[in-house]
């Protein structure tokens, strides 16, 4: 019972950092659609570069929080 409980808590704890991390790699993602329907090439690299920046970043970020005990 104060398993549940406690693994209901830390469900409930959002980490701000790592949302906005997640929604800028699904905007680049979706920059790339855009990009490719719009026949872009310079926003498809565009995109390519911001996503894997984003991801990058998230994961260091990630690393950082677990070595802190944050996760």
């Amino acid at each position: 019972m104060i398993i549940k409980q406690r693994r209901w808590y830390y469900m409930n704890k959002i980490k701000w950092p790592l949302l906005v991390y997640a929604i800028l790699a699904a905007a680049s993602i979706m920059g790339i659609g855009i990009a490719i329907s719009e026949k872009s090439l310079l926003g498809v690299i565009g995109c390519v570069i911001a996503i894997v920046l984003v991801m990058g970043l998230g994961f260091k970020t990630k690393r950082k929080m677990r070595e802190s005990g944050q996760l």
